[in-house]
């Protein structure tokens, strides 16, 4: 089994209505266009299940909250069609989370690149711990951050998404991500995170 046919999108509900929708891939959570499919087709699901009253999004790990979009996948790219369903994924992802009518609480135990971080300003109030640190690495491989940056200017302002964007080989602390209102509480440890969720 190749890296990009890997991982997995798993959602739990409680008896209280709260769904847990949790994500996996084995490299730092990345997110393959077949992830990404069911990951936008597992929160639009949920919201139309009237017994779903909250969703939590997460990944599976202590480490890595997401790596953002596969790398394989995007050197793979030879034609307009592959790019196409490349770059939707997160497009897909992303509408799901904005359309969805439940409220959704992330939960980011770990770094978040890319679409990481789109994932991060797509739900409506997201957690994290002060290992969260966050970048937008696409400039750094030559593209752009235009798909999930809409998503992370609304959330976190033209002024911060700018610094993101430009200096996309450099992290920026999970701290600076709270001021910038990406997170709404930051906690030391994943213990502190889970209890406040």
């Amino acid at each position: 089994m190749t890296a990009t046919e890997q991982g997995s999108v798993e959602i739990l509900i409680d008896d209280k209505g709260i769904a847990t929708i949790e994500f996996f891939h084995p490299l730092s959570n990345s997110l393959p266009s077949k992830l990404l499919t069911k990951l936008a087709k597992t929160i639009t699901e949920a919201g139309k299940n009237p017994a779903i009253k909250v969703i939590v999004l997460k990944s599976e790990g202590e480490k890595a909250f997401c790596a953002g979009a596969s790398f394989d996948e995007l050197i793979a790219i030879k034609d307009l069609a592959t790019g196409t369903t490349f770059f939707s994924g997160f497009a897909h992802v992303i509408n799901a989370a904005r359309k969805c009518p439940q409220f959704i609480i992330g939960r980011v135990q770990g770094k978040a690149v890319g679409g990481g971080v789109g994932l991060a300003s797509a739900v409506d109030y997201c957690l994290a711990t002060k290992a969260a640190s966050i970048k937008l690495s696409e400039l750094a491989v030559g593209i752009g951050p235009f798909v999930v940056g809409p998503a992370v200017e609304r959330k976190i302002g033209k002024s911060a998404m700018s610094m993101l964007t430009i200096n996309a080989t450099e992290w920026y602390s999970a701290e600076w991500a709270q001021e910038k209102s990406l997170y709404a509480e930051v906690f030391d440890t994943v213990e502190e995170l889970d209890k406040a969720i």
